[in-house]
């Protein structure tokens, strides 16, 4: 019993590590989220070179994600989650120093790429470390590691920048990605059995039992792209002010969720988790296409991220739960691969539409792809019930 007990066990010495090495990435990451487009200002660009800088740094992320779920397999995770660290480390504190927006987005390029690699390896290993039976909540405390990083970092990247230089702000980025390779080093991580030699001249992209989950990520972090790229400006043209309380609201809604949508899944499914959660983000579209005040900037930010703290979990556990043990990698690879492909062309696209309608239009689409969202669960779960009679 004392041994079944322990094997239930989700606060091992290596999962608050792994914890601890996700918060201090992803510190980094969220510090430059809303400052990068006030980088590209400051050297000359427009709404839609922000656009191409934000959303490039996704699709780079997406190209390696399946190499990367590969060589969680045939490399061994912790050789991908270092490198992918260290990559994202040199990238970011070169920011500072390049002088064009051509040299912003090569090396946008890079750190997705290393962005790719780190989150996919992440996310693998601390399914690894979890209890199966426990799954859902387990990934829901790993994602809290993430939400308190969202609470403070960007708007202590709005702080930063506004008192020290972009040089000085990059290079603190960069040592939280090196405070996290350090922890990362002390990480015991697990062997899993070789996954069997594809067929030859097939290509392994993507992992099938990972495709509906990660479709409806898609179109729902489409909506995160015009939040990231576009949110800071939008509030800015229309001389409201609180766009730091706004993403601090957020994060603190999303670690509120995150404390009980996990055990809820669990217990009852994806289906007692998405549809709440996909109308939470669907009025916060909707308030922020309206926004004509600060208050209602902030029940948005509650609102997406009550929403969003109960989706995405939920989402990527779905992922990874009927998937090999040996395709975890592959399925994380799959899950994050849609997750980045919808906040790039989200990024993208709203730089255009953004430039030809205007910023409210931004919100007014991205209700819309929530409402796809919604339609193809319902298609989905109509599917799996005819198939399972």
């Amino acid at each position: 019993m004392e041994k079944q007990l322990q094997k239930e066990k989700i606060f091992t010495k290596d999962f608050v590590l792994i914890c601890l090495a996700n918060f201090f990435i992803f510190l980094g990451f969220q510090m430059t989220l809303p400052t990068i487009p006030l980088f590209v200002e400051e050297l000359g660009g427009n709404d839609q070179l922000i656009g191409f800088v934000v959303g490039i740094f996704t699709f780079s992320a997406l190209l390696l994600r399946p190499y990367a779920g590969n060589a969680l397999e045939t490399k061994g995770r912790g050789f991908v989650y270092l490198l992918g660290l260290a990559i994202f480390a040199l990238s970011v504190g070169s920011f500072g120093f390049l002088t064009s927006i051509g040299l912003l987005f090569l090396m946008r390029v890079v750190q997705g790429v290393g962005w790719g690699f780190s989150t996919t390896a992440s996310g693998t290993i601390a399914s690894d470390l979890i209890p199966v039976t426990r799954r859902g909540e387990g990934m829901g405390y790993y994602g809290l590691s993430g939400n308190l990083a969202l609470a403070f970092g960007p708007s202590l990247g709005l702080i930063l920048t506004g008192v020290i230089s972009f040089s000085s702000f990059f290079l603190i980025c960069a040592g939280l990605g090196l405070v996290a390779l350090i922890l990362s080093s002390r990480i015991t991580y697990k062997k899993v059995e070789q996954k069997p030699v594809k067929e030859k001249g097939k290509l392994d992209l993507y992992e099938k039992g990972a495709l509906k989950p990660s479709i409806l990520m898609f179109f729902i972090t489409v909506t995160f792209g015009g939040i990231a790229a576009f949110l800071p400006l939008f509030a800015a043209d229309k001389h409201i002010s609180g766009i730091q309380i706004y993403f601090l609201l957020y994060a603190l809604a999303l670690m509120i969720t995150r404390t009980f949508a996990g055990q809820l899944y669990d217990r009852k499914g994806h289906q007692a988790v998405f549809i709440p959660g996909t109308l939470l983000i669907l009025a916060a579209m909707i308030l922020l296409a309206w926004l004509p005040n600060s208050l209602v900037l902030y029940v948005a930010a509650i609102s997406y991220g009550l929403g969003f703290g109960m989706v995405q979990p939920a989402l990527q556990a779905w992922s990874i739960e009927k998937v090999q043990v040996n395709r975890r990698g592959m399925a994380t690879a799959t899950f994050y691969s849609f997750f980045d492909l919808g906040v790039g062309i989200g990024a993208m696209a709203f730089g255009q539409i953004s430039h030809l309608f205007g910023y409210s239009s931004i919100y007014r689409t991205s209700a819309v792809s929530i409402v796809i969202s919604m339609l193809l669960y319902y298609i989905f779960l109509f599917k799996d019930r005819r198939i399972s009679k």
